[in-house]
């Protein structure tokens, strides 16, 4: 078998490494051994967050939705409830855009959710 010289793609390596690792603290930014050490890490973070990040603004449609719904008279399960019976189909993104920038559309949601659940 042939030998493979490897001083081009090995050189690449590191310096992509290292430019990846730009505005690390520490010799985590220098020194090659250490920035792929924190590489290793920092990606396990970006795929770890990039799920939770998705969670997080759930939760925080939810939290909005519930205030906007609860200034009508209504909790949020009520109000959501009510949604589904009145075969209005729209996501808590739009839902928590709306209670926010829109009051008045969102309070006409509201009447429709509390007629829907009522009935």
């Amino acid at each position: 078998m042939s030998r493979v010289k490897r001083s081009v793609h090995a050189r690449k390596k590191r310096r992509s490494a290292l430019e990846r690792a730009k505005g690390y603290r520490g010799e985590k930014h220098s020194s090659y051994r250490r920035a792929k050490e924190q590489l290793l890490k920092s990606d396990t973070y970006a795929y770890r967050d990039r799920r939770n990040r998705k969670r997080d603004f759930r939760r925080l449609w939810i939290t909005r939705i519930n205030a906007a719904a609860r200034r009508e008279g209504l909790t949020y399960a009520q109000f959501m409830h009510g949604l589904r019976v009145a075969e209005i189909e729209l996501d808590r993104k739009v839902l928590a855009d709306i209670a926010v920038r829109e009051p008045e559309t969102f309070r006409r949601f509201a009447e429709r959710a509390r007629e829907a659940a009522g009935a």
